[in-house]
């Protein structure tokens, strides 16, 4: 693990980490206004990855969309819908705004805890069905057992498979932060974990399923953007980013804005190199925007 850390010069201390983010924080205050929101509402990946969800309430959930620059002119549709495979052919049916992606969580979604060959027929079929956009979970199964090549054929199998779409790789940040035995083997987790990711061709590296406790954390978004930033550094190639899981606040979104911009640029907070994944999200943001309470989505 220490050796890919190495070959991209990136030397993480847990306490200059935290003093960094530190400052970020600070500086995320003063990045709460309108033009900044409406950058944070344009990055949306809006998800609905219910047990309850039905073809019904997927249909309707779309056509929020449809609706939605009626109402609001001003203000940016999202990047794309999110939902579970079975269900993008019911989003491409419903979807009439154009420039709207397509996002599925495939390959086994949540713990990726299945054979392969599933995970391939699976994100197969969710791109077959209309999606344009998959997000896979890091198999935790040979990452955290040492079993590196194996981790990395997998994510390079399915990249194979969606050659040409956007692939996202979800490393369950919180899972590899707290793993143990300390916060410094953790950054050191998901640092390795998101080179590795990046190395097989992942376009955003994204922190978290939102399905097990801790989702998201600042400093696993500040960990996982130095890496972007080393890799850029060191390939040349710009690689996007995604917090998601527990961003429920206008103050949330605005503060992993303010991670990107202050590791990666300005050049990296449009919506091809930077998504949140969120359900309640958009409400909140529109409702800073408007100044009153708005429950559209």
């Amino acid at each position: 693990m220490k050796k890919i850390l190495e070959k991209y010069n990136l030397k993480l201390v847990a306490d200059e980490v935290e003093k960094e983010l530190a400052e970020i924080k600070k500086k995320a205050e003063g990045n709460i206004n309108e033009e900044n929101l409406k950058i944070c509402l344009g990055a949306i990946d809006l998800t609905s990855l219910h047990t309850s969800d039905t073809p019904e309430f997927i249909a309707e959930f779309t056509k929020k969309v449809n609706g939605f620059k009626a109402l609001y002119p001003n203000y940016p549709l999202p990047a794309s819908i999110c939902v579970y495979p079975n269900f993008a052919k019911v989003v491409k049916e419903n979807l009439k705004e154009k420039g709207v992606g397509i996002t599925t969580v495939s390959a086994c979604f949540p713990s990726s805890q299945s054979f392969l060959d599933v995970k391939v027929l699976e994100t197969e079929h969710a791109l077959k069905d209309g999606a344009t956009e998959i997000d896979i979970v890091l198999s935790h199964n040979s990452f955290m057992d040492g079993r590196y090549d194996e981790c990395r054929k997998e994510m390079e199998t399915l990249r194979k498979v969606t050659e040409g779409k956007h692939l996202k790789v979800i490393l369950e940040s919180g899972a590899l932060q707290t793993y143990g035995p300390d916060l410094q083997a953790g950054i050191e987790r998901i640092a390795a974990a998101s080179l590795m990711a990046l190395e097989c061709g992942a376009d955003f590296i994204k922190t978290s399923t939102g399905k097990q406790e801790p989702s998201a954390t600042p400093i696993a978004a500040l960990v996982m953007c130095k890496c972007l930033k080393a890799f850029m550094a060191k390939t040349g190639k710009r690689r996007g980013f995604k917090p998601a899981g527990g961003v429920s606040s206008s103050e949330d979104a605005i503060l992993y804005f303010t991670i990107v911009k202050e590791t990666l640029g300005a050049e990296s907070t449009p919506p091809d190199y930077f998504r949140i994944g969120a359900s309640s999200l958009a409400n909140k943001v529109l409702t800073s925007l408007k100044g009153e309470t708005v429950k559209y989505y």
